[in-house]
């Protein structure tokens, strides 16, 4: 980590799989410096509760939450996830198939900068697009993601998440929508009734969300709700 400091300051240019980059660098010219993370340990972690930025998305597996690993193998095809990685999608790409389930899980970031290491916000992980080392949150009691079929050169389709996690005010469903280049999200309070819980959602900022996409939520909340009763 410290080398991966020492290269930011000398202007390196961070990559990890560069599968977004590539294509413009042959075009454009390269860089005169860059580095990959890909030898960094503290960028490939992967366990119940963190993932490495460096970490290829075909190397998600049943480890993270479900709503993480179906995240991941939505993502262009074989190949592509074979090279892409954690960071390239949600700091390095504008789709960040990834975001609504880190938005569902309560991720955490920890970046890297030419100042060091420091923790996080999603949101200012997306602003500001620094070097992510990893993400972490608390394992949820269950989760799901679904991304619908998109058009080829259309905007990208439609992408949900959600997740029961415990917090101190009891039991609490997320719900985070790609929504085009739109990024949604409510919470509220799980009640055992998926129709109370679904018009508590529709009360948050995911109300003015087109019919087929609530069409996928309540399918979700619906089955989220019962999993969460069996166990």
């Amino acid at each position: 980590m410290t080398e991966a400091q020492d290269c930011l300051a000398e202007g390196a240019v961070p990559i990890g799989g560069a599968t977004l980059v590539w294509a413009d660098w042959q075009r454009d010219g390269f860089p005169e410096l860059a580095m990959s993370l890909r030898e960094v340990p503290e960028a490939n972690v992967l366990g119940r509760e963190t993932v490495g930025g460096a970490v290829a998305l075909h190397r998600i597996d049943d480890r993270v939450p479900d709503v993480l690993r179906l995240a991941a193998a939505t993502v262009g095809t074989g190949a592509v996830r074979r090279t892409a990685t954690v960071g390239g999608n949600l700091v390095g790409s504008t789709l960040r198939c990834l975001l609504p389930a880190a938005l569902v899980l309560d991720a955490r970031a920890t970046v890297l900068d030419s100042e060091g290491v420091h923790e996080t916000d999603l949101a200012e992980l997306v602003a500001k697009r620094p070097v992510l080392v990893s993400l972490h949150w608390r394992e949820p009691i269950a989760s799901a993601y679904r991304k619908l079929a998109g058009e080829a050169g259309g905007p990208p389709p439609l992408a949900v998440a959600s997740a029961v996690r415990t917090d101190t005010r009891g039991n609490r469903l997320r719900v985070a929508v790609r929504d085009g280049y739109d990024m949604l999200s409510g919470s509220v309070t799980c009640d055992p009734d998926a129709d109370r819980t679904l018009h508590a959602l529709s009360g948050t900022a995911l109300a003015d969300l087109p019919t087929y996409a609530w069409e996928v939520i309540r399918a979700q909340v619906t089955r989220l709700l019962g999993e969460r009763d069996t166990d």
